[in-house]
């Protein structure tokens, strides 16, 4: 039996992705009640990890198997997700499902897992090398990234070509979904990517700088002050993620810059497409982390019974789980779907 992503009938997110169909063979019942399943994100507290343990939860329940949920302490604990593996390795469990907070140093207690015969699927955020992992489910970053870079330099017009560009990324160590956002930001935006797996060796003037925001608030708050004190003149914010948007927002607002500057996010959440109704930010591209997680479970217990992988979305190294343009401001050339229909998609 094989496994298929790409037959879907009965899954309960399947307008999340519109016409994209998705599926897997359904697997029987063997051994089910021995079957445990880890999921490991990067914390318990930002929205999308909150939603993605609700859909492995709900999968798991269906599939009557075992989940058993790590997170670390903060985006970039690095050290409390091997503990998690480690965990799970001495638990028995049959597969991982890992949104790794540092994609380079995770690698070794990965291996360990596979080796101890466990399936390990990375969730939104690659591997590096990608290889590392079994399968990942997750979606087209380096597309997200692009999208909102495209939105933001055809909403500037000639505009564009003198803006003043503030990059609010993720973490030092720049894990993939970072610099896969950052550089697709940068593809449609116009900006020549250098290395494309680094972040801040690019040399176009419009660069006012980088900053780093641990995907929270707070920290995009932080980032924002920090770079607008290097640069007040700063006219387009890009952001990781939506409550990073957030907390740049509030920042901007504390010196009156909240109406004349442009931001733009990635995530879907329910208050980052509210905040996109309300002209906080411009536009975000919309992820479906529910989706992947089930998805997720869904792969571990089709493993058990086929020894059977995912299979990649053609041409990718990877399963491309979905990504549309959320905005009040549609533009010419590049698909978007409204606020409406972001609204009746989103999550958290």
């Amino acid at each position: 039996m094989k496994i298929s992503f790409r037959r879907v009938r009965n899954f309960a997110l399947g307008t999340a992705l519109g016409t994209t169909c998705l599926a897997f063979v359904s697997s029987g019942p063997a051994l089910a009640e021995d079957i445990i399943v880890g999921l490991i994100t990067k914390t318990d507290t930002n929205p999308f990890f909150v939603k993605m343990k609700e859909g492995a939860e709900a999968k798991a329940k269906e599939l009557g198997v075992e989940l058993r949920s790590y997170a670390g302490k903060v985006d970039g604990d690095n050290e409390s997700q091997v503990a998690a593996i480690e965990s799970l390795i001495a638990a028995g469990a049959k597969g991982i499902l890992i949104t790794p907070s540092d994609t380079k140093a995770i690698v070794t207690s990965v291996e360990k897992a596979r080796e101890a015969g466990l399936l390990v699927i990375a969730l939104d955020t690659p591997l590096e090398p990608i290889t590392a992992a079994d399968a990942t489910l997750a979606t087209d970053n380096f597309k997200a990234g692009e999208l909102i870079g495209q939105w933001a330099a055809a909403t500037l017009g000639d505009g564009a070509k003198d803006a003043r560009v503030a990059f609010l990324d993720l973490a030092a160590s720049e894990p993939t979904v970072d610099y896969l956002r950052d550089q697709g930001f940068m593809k449609g935006f116009g900006i020549d990517i250098k290395n494309p797996t680094d972040i801040g060796d690019e040399d176009d003037p419009r660069i006012a700088g980088h900053d780093v925001t641990a995907g929270n608030p707070e920290g995009g708050r932080k980032a924002m002050e920090n770079l607008l004190q290097k640069d007040p003149t700063i006219n387009v914010v890009y952001t990781i993620n939506e409550p990073a948007a957030a907390g740049a927002y509030e920042a901007l607002k504390a010196v009156g810059r909240e109406k004349d500057v442009l931001i733009v996010s990635v995530d879907g959440g329910c208050p980052g497409v509210k905040d996109v109704q309300d002209g906080v930010i411009g536009a975000t591209s919309q992820q479906y982390p529910l989706l992947m997680a089930s998805m997720g479970v869904q792969a571990v217990v089709d493993y058990v019974n086929t020894k059977k992988k995912p299979e990649n979305t053609p041409g990718l190294d990877f399963f491309n789980t979905g990504v549309e343009l959320i905005t009040a401001k549609p533009v010419s050339g590049v698909p978007s779907l409204s606020v409406e229909e972001g609204l009746a998609k989103c999550w958290g």
